[in-house]
């Protein structure tokens, strides 16, 4: 282990929480940097904070066990169901019904966690699920894009004139062999102003390119816009 043979990081003193001050702020930073570099919610500062205060939450829990005696995890375990509100905010629903900030609300749940890992003095745990957790936000977005490309079912956006225009729709999907399993629909609720919107879910039955689908479909004179969720 790194640090189980050095007594004095163990325990609450200058140089332990030190310690523990600096790795808090480098692994949050790590990964505020990450979500903030995609112009994420939640960036660099948010998530050396979410560390931090976490880890100052399980070195005063510590502090206090050490001093009066209790649970050494009763204050950690407010800050795992508290970081839920924080993390809440970060996720939007869009006009469209499309759910955006799960990741960063994972992330910043992650951070929290790791600051309580390295507030009790859990450093080799802290670092190593660190990255991990960093090599998931990061090498894993392109395996995750692999997938979204490769699957077999796609849910897009589409709006078009009119309702009739919407049955042509299915017309033409039926045409370039494209199935279509579940569709929302809803007009416009701006006054005079025409239109249909509608979420559909297509099975993309001969694995076409999913973006000469979305060509296909965009070329239509009648479809306003489109675009893959």
């Amino acid at each position: 282990m790194f640090f189980v043979e050095i007594p004095l990081l163990n325990d609450i003193n200058v140089v332990s929480i030190s310690v523990r001050i600096i790795l808090a702020i480098i692994i949050g930073g790590i990964l505020g940097i990450e979500r903030g570099r995609k112009h994420h919610p939640a960036g660099f500062r948010t998530h050396i904070l979410v560390c931090l205060g976490a880890a100052m939450v399980m070195m005063t829990n510590q502090f206090i066990v050490e001093l009066y005696g209790g649970d050494p995890s009763r204050l950690g375990a407010q800050v795992v169901s508290g970081i839920g509100f924080l993390g809440a905010g970060t996720i939007i629903i869009t006009r469209r019904n499309q759910v955006k900030g799960l990741t960063t609300a994972a992330g910043l749940w992650a951070a929290a966690c790791l600051g309580l890992a390295v507030g009790i003095g859990f450093y080799e745990g802290a670092i190593l699920v660190g990255f991990v957790v960093l090599l998931i936000m990061t090498v894993f977005q392109k395996v995750d894009m692999w997938f979204m490309i490769n699957a077999k079912y796609m849910n897009v956006y589409v709006s078009f004139e009119s309702m009739g225009d919407f049955d042509t729709f299915l017309s033409f999907c039926s045409e370039i062999n494209i199935k279509v399993l579940d569709v929302e629909l809803s007009k416009s609720k701006i006054p005079n102003e025409s239109g249909v919107f509608c979420l559909v879910l297509l099975e993309n039955r001969k694995r076409k390119k999913r973006s000469e689908i979305i060509h296909a479909i965009s070329n239509l004179d009648f479809v306003k816009q489109i675009e893959e969720l």
